[in-house]
């Protein structure tokens, strides 16, 4: 079975608002369809590409599903609108996920998911803010993000617009020294409308994000450069939800949301296997992958 397209219209928080009330277990059922549904675009597009980095892109579509159809405040048919808030992916190589969110927000066709990669392809390998409608900005060169993302804050509170500013970082990203210059920085300036999301995978392309180069202890590193910090299971709507809610508790701290993922969570073969960090599957693993996550989109009920 395939999906031929499972984008069309959804009735979570269509508006511009912000949603700050709790969920319902309707709500929250819904937003894990669409994380089942991003993870289905993002391994056919991998396959269809013949390339890209699945495992990292697949643990964070359950983050990706709560930010897009539920937290910020966006509006697809105006990608560039002043007031909306940002969403940075610092760990650009998980763009087919961020992709797949994006489309299925209505940003642009569903179908265009296959082209990944294609040299022909608004879609590459990394996020293009000029040529992809609601990316806010390229990234791929790991570090670089939470700078990024510290200057869109600054804007919103020195102009008084208000949006929100979001990172999504990786935990090998992490290494890079480039993210505590933008921790300290980020801390100096008190960016209270900015909130990154660690995700912890445990996992980089070269093994053991503890053996390669540990960050630990994460929890307390963060806060003594200032940030207010609290860690979730990555991989629970609710709990992504109610993280997001807390962070806009806090006004005078940057915030950190310490993401417990599953490096390829939703394929048996790819999960917790650093060999998955920046491969494709090929026809007969496709088969086995989209035999798992159509049984994962039918036990929530949706029509293949």
């Amino acid at each position: 079975m395939a999906i031929a397209n499972t984008g069309g219209s959804n009735k979570l928080n269509l508006s511009y608002k912000r949603s700050k009330r709790e969920m319902d277990k309707q709500e929250i059922q819904e937003l894990e369809k669409i994380a089942a549904k991003i993870r289905w675009h993002t391994v056919h597009s991998i396959f269809s590409a013949g390339s890209g980095h699945p495992g990292g892109a697949l643990s964070i579509a359950d983050i990706l599903a709560t930010l897009y159809f539920d937290i910020m405040k966006i509006n697809p048919l105006q990608p560039k609108w002043s007031e909306r808030d940002r969403l940075v992916l610092s760990k650009g190589h998980a763009a087919p996920s961020y992709y797949a969110a994006l489309a299925l927000r209505g940003y642009f066709p569903v179908d265009d998911m296959v082209t990944l990669r294609n040299f022909d392809s608004y879609l590459q390998g990394h996020p293009d803010m000029k040529k992809i409608p609601g990316v806010d900005m390229s990234t791929g060169s790991l570090g670089q993000g939470l700078s990024v993302a510290n200057g869109m804050a600054l804007v919103s509170k020195f102009d008084g617009s208000g949006f929100r500013v979001f990172a999504m970082l990786g935990d090998g990203e992490i290494e890079e020294g480039q993210i505590w210059e933008a921790a300290m920085t980020a801390s100096h300036y008190k960016l209270g409308n900015l909130t990154a999301f660690l995700d912890c995978n445990g996992l980089q392309i070269d093994g053991k994000v503890t053996d390669v180069m540990s960050p630990l202890p994460l929890k307390e590193k963060f806060q003594a450069f200032g940030w207010a910090v609290t860690e979730i299971d990555g991989h629970s709507i609710e709990a992504i939800k109610n993280a997001a809610d807390w962070a806009q508790t806090i006004p005078e701290q940057p915030k950190l949301i310490i993401c417990r993922t599953i490096k390829g969570k939703g394929v048996s073969f790819m999960e917790n296997q650093a060999g998955w960090h920046g491969a494709a599957p090929n026809q007969e693993q496709w088969q086995v992958a989209q035999n798992e996550l159509n049984q994962v989109l039918l036990s929530l009920g949706v029509k293949q």
